[in-house]
């Protein structure tokens, strides 16, 4: 028997089940896994016993498996990487080792292995497992069926694993243990690592556009005696050093961005982490990342533009393709962010979809529609803002994008500049793809005295049960007193990411927030 491509066939070891036994098995999954973490330990202790670290610190010299697929046969070849499959066939031993960059097979032959090899050849292949971390110093060969592998004439043991790991198609199904257990997720779906990956060109195409343009990545407060910039509720906490409460951020600096324009810089962003202590749902995370720009001199109009000129670079570059289907709100979308964008008028949107005027409607008509259409909305401080944004999200639903939402209300937009042609009508925009709000941006109010006067009102609505409506920030007000130059601000959330890999934003998180283990339930 020759073994060549062994390790493609090979089935998994009893460790590597361990984590899904078969129905009717007499040992609970608990006892099996730790008989098997117990024996691990066991050789954990032989291998020191025989003078040799099972968690090494030496540095190892190694290529890539990526690097060595290229290396000729017959040359010398060093890999490392986590055992996954394991078979021992008498005098030759068939493993596949991965790395970062791949799997690739090695064979370890008694006849290869030197004689003062420590430990010996059977030693070494009891002593192994599979989740095991190993260097195999060797020769790069193909076997007779074009298998790529190293021949051993070394094995260094880097890290002894003490668990097993679980079977690829059994062993991790909920979606719960998955996320919880990302580093499994991670190390056997090769499409979460490829995930990581995209993520990560996401946010470096965005930094990079926005840097081509000239603008600043700037680093603004994470703790603040006054959130600002959103309408969400902040999480609270008490800071000893201070004596005094303070809340995460709700925004990616907004409010401080804006006093960076009022001391000279006219172009800045931030891409960092925000907090909002609200519910969680497939688009909607407590903790999360942003993005925010704010730029001098500009507008809602050409804010407009460049976000979409963002959109199209930043989304091409990441996925490589401006043309999606996306499943959201139990719909289909087909979206194309090559095409010409739409504009979506606020009053006039949802009038057309409810088939009344929403913008003449008491707020008593606007909760009844409410009530008709089964919505869900707390009803603690329910104002014309509130009742207006739950039928706005409704209504929303029905729109593909790509897209901009125009001509909001002012009572939703404390922080926008008011249109002069329009009473009432604010300078802003949103993205909209796939029936949702993929970004959010304005002309800032930069009227010290409107200012003012729009978070007292934000105040009085916040007294009369809205917990979302934005705190009053005096300093800020002061600040802008100094003077800001006309600004467009725009930002968004890795819910863009999350969207156009058609996926819940929980799962495009590495390790998303979850409720604590119940280890009395196991």
């Amino acid at each position: 028997m020759s073994g060549e491509d062994s390790t493609s066939s090979a089935t998994s070891s009893p460790a590597a089940d361990a984590e899904s036994p078969q129905p009717g098995a007499p040992a609970s999954r608990a006892d099996v896994l730790g008989e098997i973490r117990q024996q691990r330990i066991d050789k954990v202790h032989q291998l020191r016993e025989q003078g040799i670290d099972p968690y090494p610190p030496d540095a190892v010299e190694r290529v890539s498996i990526a690097q060595a697929r290229e290396i000729a046969d017959g040359e010398p070849a060093t890999i490392a990487g986590r055992i996954m499959l394991l078979r021992p066939m008498g005098n030759l031993t068939f493993g596949q080792l991965h790395d970062e960059t791949g799997d690739m097979q090695f064979m370890i032959s008694r006849r290869d292995l030197p004689g003062d090899h420590v430990p010996g050849y059977k030693a070494l292949t009891k002593l192994l497992d599979i989740g095991d971390f190993v260097a195999v110093e060797g020769y790069r060969l193909a076997t007779r069926t074009g298998e790529l592998s190293v021949g051993a004439r070394r094995v260094t043991i880097l890290t002894k694993s003490l668990r097993p790991l679980p079977d690829k198609h059994s062993g991790l199904s909920k979606e719960e243990v998955l996320l919880r257990k990302r580093y499994l997720d991670i190390l056997l779906h090769r499409e979460i690592q490829e995930m990581i990956y995209a993520k990560a060109r996401f946010w470096r195409s965005m930094r990079r556009f926005l840097e081509d343009r000239g603008f600043t990545e700037v680093q603004t407060p994470a703790l603040e005696l006054t959130t600002g910039g959103a309408d969400a509720r902040p999480f609270v906490a008490h800071h000893n050093y201070l004596d005094t409460d303070v809340c995460l951020r709700i925004s990616m600096g907004e409010l401080w961005q804006k006093r960076l324009l009022v001391g000279g810089l006219e172009r800045t962003f931030e891409i960092g982490r925000q907090f909002r202590n609200e519910n969680q749902s497939r688009e909607h995370l407590n903790d999360y990342d942003q993005m925010e720009f704010y730029w001098a001199y500009a507008n809602y109009e050409t804010g407009m533009r460049l976000v979409g000129e963002l959109f199209r670079r930043v989304i091409s570059e990441t996925f490589g393709t401006l043309s999606f289907t996306l499943h959201r709100n139990g719909r289909e979308y087909q979206v194309d962010l090559g095409a010409d964008w739409a504009r979506y008028d606020y009053y006039e949107t949802i009038s057309q979809i409810l088939g009344f005027d929403v913008q003449s409607a008491t707020v008593a008509k606007l909760a009844a529609s409410i009530d008709d259409l089964g919505l869900v909305v707390d009803r603690d401080g329910l104002n014309r803002a509130r009742a207006m944004d739950a039928l706005w999200k409704h209504c929303r639903r029905s729109l593909a994008g790509p897209g901009f939402l125009v001509n909001e209300p002012l009572e939703v937009s404390p922080l926008a500049k008011s249109r002069p042609d329009r009473p009432g009508i604010v300078e802003r925009f949103h993205v909209i793809v796939a029936g949702s709000e993929l970004g959010n941006g304005y002309s800032e109010l930069n009227d010290p005295l409107e200012q003012a006067r729009r978070f007292e009102e934000q105040q009085r609505m916040r007294e009369a049960g809205d917990a979302e409506a934005q705190m009053p920030d005096p300093e800020f007000v002061e600040a802008l007193e100094y003077g800001m130059p006309p600004a467009c601000g725009f930002g968004l959330s890795e819910r863009v990411f999350a969207f156009f890999m058609d996926k819940s934003v929980r799962e495009c998180q590495i390790f998303p927030l979850l409720r604590p283990l119940d280890r009395d339930g196991g």
